[in-house]
């Protein structure tokens, strides 16, 4: 026998009027069958709630114990309906977002901005996670949605959705004072040192639209370090270990013995967007892609 709400109440309408028959008229109902349902619940329970003698009835410590999680469980009971609708448009829930290292820096805190704004008492799970680990967490169901360089693999088309929010131009990182001129610079113009960059397997979009950038310029540059983070591709920079292609948003990390400069080449642009699985019907999720849809950059 499982236990009832309907149980809990009369247990605390017998509680407070410490009377069976004043508790029954309380209950509109007849007095056997409301001490046939004490009895019941007190069976249940495996313990007295009710001392019953001639000068009336008294709380156990088992009842006493009892009353004030059976009043919190029926008044949250009685918010079960508010909770289900709210759930229900959105208002309420919980997000999985997983996001590139450079959205960091860009469309990530004025999206959550807004929508903590939105839906103050959504709960938002955020991961860093690489373009590849977050397509495969998408297709695995782990995450909700993911801000990611596309473009999407074939086999991830049939199952996610893709909306671009953000279209950039790349920009160089070069250790501080490295170079005088002033304004944009041409990549042939610079000093020969070692590119710093993404694995291609991570990125491949990126990777090759940096390579596409120095093929241009009719540059074959140097690969040094390849790093799978933006922070630590600017910290190799910082720390004089070579240059780096990043994109404009990656300027707003400020690090010590870094610069950003405009190129005076012609730069492809680089998308950030988000993707989420189609057959994805949550609430919560419906309402961050409509924000998501008024706010985009693209």
């Amino acid at each position: 026998m499982n236990l009832e709400l309907r149980q809990l109440r009369y247990f605390v309408t017998v509680a407070e009027e410490l009377h069976f028959g004043k508790a029954a008229l309380r209950l509109h109902m007849t007095q056997p069958p409301l001490s046939q349902t004490i009895q019941a619940l007190e069976e249940l329970l495996g313990a007295a709630l009710f001392e019953r003698n001639r000068r009336g009835v008294a709380l156990t410590p088992a009842g006493a114990a009892l009353l004030p999680e059976a009043r919190r469980m029926l008044a949250q009971s009685l918010e079960l309906p508010q909770l289900v609708q709210r759930a229900a448009t959105g208002e309420v829930g919980r997000l999985t977002l997983a996001f590139v290292s450079s959205a960091d820096y860009s469309v990530l805190p004025p999206f959550l901005r807004a929508y903590r704004a939105a839906w103050p008492q959504v709960q938002i799970t955020l991961q860093e996670a690489t373009s590849d680990l977050q397509l495969d967490d998408l297709l695995h169901n782990r995450i909700d949605a993911g801000l990611l360089i596309p473009p999407l693999p074939d086999k991830a088309k049939l199952e996610l959705d893709y909306l671009p929010v953000l279209s950039e131009p790349l920009v160089v990182a070069l250790p501080a004072g490295l170079v005088k001129k002033k304004g944009r610079l041409a990549l042939a113009s610079l000093p020969k040192l070692p590119l710093i960059i993404f694995p291609r397997a991570i990125s491949p979009a990126l990777y090759d639209a940096i390579l596409s950038v120095f093929r241009e310029a009719g540059i074959t540059p140097e690969i040094g370090q390849q790093a799978i983070q933006m922070q630590t591709i600017v910290s190799l920079v910082s720390a004089g270990m070579g240059m780096a292609l990043v994109p404009q948003s990656v300027s707003n990390l400020m690090r010590p013995g870094v610069e950003y400069r405009a190129l005076r080449d012609a730069t492809p642009l680089v998308e950030t967007g988000l993707a989420w699985r189609r057959d994805n019907a949550s609430p919560v999720l419906r309402g961050f892609l409509e924000l998501l849809r008024k706010n985009t950059l693209c």
